[in-house]
């Protein structure tokens, strides 16, 4: 670069019959010069970068639902969707409460991928995952995704018995390829991502990058994505959902949940994206609390604000 620059120079002198020294400014002018060529000389990336990015560019270009194949739902008689066994009672009328209310803020703020979470194990979270999906679906025309993302105890999976479908774990795991295994359910008229088998590390496969990816690009299909994951306290994999969402509302069950650790789990999620708590098996039925059964030996749930 800088014989080219004194060639110019010299082409410059021989053509005015003047001698041009090189000035400070001139030798400022040819570091900029170099500078610049050297930013616009191709840079080397490796090879698995350009793969990865020509996948991300082409994984999604196919947005067409029709292509994911349909699954009969065959609930079990114990079930606790009572948003699809009993959509006339008081607890799939509370759920419906619960929708309204999460359309209401949707008016306000950006939420579309909402993360169902708990601060410990068996507190209703995937139930309520799972119904607050179904309701959402009555609207007309909405398209609506279920992510089972507990990918160490998935449960979602058998409560519509579907029995062990590939999902989330298998896609994580295997080469970079399209998304195969979204699943629309027959009857509840929504979409499902299963989790797939557990795998062995199932936090280093989130951590990934991949994941982000595809939560990006699922907001551009779905009109919401219900996440259900793991519980916040035992695990770290909750809080890469966390991150991924836009909203999260809490589970928690009347005689499970302590006190304690309720207020360990509120400690330990983002308070921009914390929209509220649902409660479990209460003991407390007055209406103006939101308390209602689902029926002889099911669990009822309560929609609370946050303060």
């Amino acid at each position: 670069m800088s014989r080219i620059f004194e060639a110019l120079q010299r082409s410059e002198s021989e053509r005015s019959g003047t001698t041009i020294a090189p000035t400070a400014p001139a030798t400022e002018l040819l570091q900029v010069v170099e500078r610049e060529a050297s930013a616009l000389a191709p840079k080397h990336v490796p090879e698995n970068e350009v793969a990865r990015q020509d996948f991300a560019a082409k994984e999604f270009a196919n947005n067409d639902l029709s292509l994911f194949k349909s699954l009969p739902v065959s609930l079990p008689q114990d079930s606790k969707l009572v948003c699809l066994t009993a959509p006339e009672s008081f607890g799939a009328e509370k759920f419906r409460f619960l929708g309204v209310r999460l359309r209401q803020l949707q008016h306000s703020r950006p939420i579309k991928k909402l993360l169902i979470t708990s601060t410990i194990p068996e507190e209703g979270k995937s139930t309520v995952a799972a119904n607050l999906a179904t309701i959402l679906a009555r609207r007309q025309q909405p398209k609506i995704l279920l992510l089972e993302g507990d990918l160490r105890r998935p449960s979602l999976a058998s409560q519509f018995g579907l029995g062990r479908i590939p999902g989330l774990s298998e896609w994580l795991q295997g080469e970079p390829r399209p998304m195969k295994h979204i699943y629309r359910l027959e009857g509840p008229n929504l979409w499902f991502l299963p989790a797939g088998r557990p795998p062995e590390n199932p936090l280093e496969l989130m951590q990934s990058g991949r994941l982000s990816e595809l939560l990006n690009q699922l907001s551009a299909w779905f009109d919401w994505i219900i996440i259900d994951s793991p519980p916040i306290l035992p695990l770290a994999d909750t809080s890469v959902w966390a991150r991924l969402a836009d909203g999260i509302l809490l589970v928690t069950r009347e005689g499970t949940t302590k006190k304690r650790m309720l207020q360990k789990g509120l400690q330990a999620l983002e308070q921009s994206k914390f929209l509220g708590a649902v409660v479990n098996s209460s003991s407390n039925t007055e209406h103006s609390n939101y308390y209602q059964r689902y029926g002889p030996g099911a669990a009822r749930q309560a929609v609370v604000p946050p303060q």
